[in-house]
């Protein structure tokens, strides 16, 4: 059976509530497409930080709509495996760099930006005519830092979630995704720990241990136009109860990140893919 296409995530499964508006099935669409355009984003620099930078970033568009490869503004994932309701493909994600200017990390050395990669299991709850898709995602991430010069283990990461894709009216794509994060002890060190070298009067020397390491909600929406895509996502983050919260590092209990992004399409295939989005 060959896998439908892509359902772009974020995509949250908090309200199984909220009503499905049915459409017409799309038309036929490219095998692939390419465009860009520019992001704001603002994000913190760590999760239980209290330092939020703002970023304006190049948003490539790339889709590719393959039977197994399916690449689109959000993620690259590879199917490994799929029935009607199971389905085993890769999962990745993400941490931006953290420099020496965060005042909680004054004196210690940078952190990194990381890779997470590793495999998902996802299990289709219920799903409406294609227009509503809750789904039970179990994606285990092992965690790569590097500067691109150097690169180490981070350690590993699950973060088992739901999520609730809507197909709204006027065209409008509406994701939600509610989880939860379970980080190693490596992965909980590298962001929490305070070596006794780089332990002062307001900083004690700290050793993260592994476990619980929060909650997080995401709604996103997206709309395409004829040749243009727009975009927006909102992610709250709160890390009350999680393992590493005595660390003097964690300067409060909650974060919000949030982004905004516009792409023009400006290239397409002329063969088309054998399903609809």
């Amino acid at each position: 059976m060959k896998p439908k296409r892509k359902r772009i995530q974020p995509g949250f499964a908090f309200a199984a509530s909220i009503a499905c508006v049915g459409l017409a099935h799309a038309e036929p669409l490219p095998l692939w497409e390419l465009g860009a355009g520019a992001a704001g984003v603002s994000f913190p620099d760590y999760r239980g930080a209290d330092q939020q930078r703002n970023y304006l970033l190049p948003l490539p568009y790339v889709v590719y709509r393959g039977d197994v490869l399916q690449v689109d503004r959000e993620k690259v994932r590879g199917l490994l495996f799929k029935t009607d309701r199971v389905e085993l493909d890769l999962s990745i994600n993400g941490s931006v760099p953290v420099r020496s200017g965060n005042p909680a990390r004054q004196g210690m050395p940078d952190l990194d930006p990381t890779l997470e990669l590793g495999p998902s299991l996802n299990f289709l709850l219920a799903q409406d005519q294609q227009h509503c898709k809750l789904t039970l995602k179990l994606p285990l991430r092992a965690v790569i830092a590097s500067d691109f010069h150097h690169t180490h283990d981070a350690g590993l990461l699950a973060n088992p979630q739901l999520n609730l894709d809507l197909q709204m009216q006027q065209d409008w794509k509406l994701g939600l995704v509610v989880g939860a994060l379970f980080g190693d002890r490596r992965y909980h060190d590298y962001f929490y720990s305070v070596a006794p070298q780089y332990a002062t009067g307001s900083r004690p020397a700290y050793t993260a241990p592994g476990g619980y390491s929060g909650a997080q909600f995401i709604a996103a929406a997206s709309k395409r136009f004829d040749k243009m895509w727009i975009g927006a996502f909102i992610k709250v983050d709160n890390i009350n109860h999680a393992a590493f919260n005595a660390s003097p590092l964690v300067k409060q209990r909650s974060n919000v990140s949030a982004g905004f992004g516009i792409s023009w399409i400006f290239a397409q295939s002329a063969q088309q893919a054998e399903s609809s989005e």
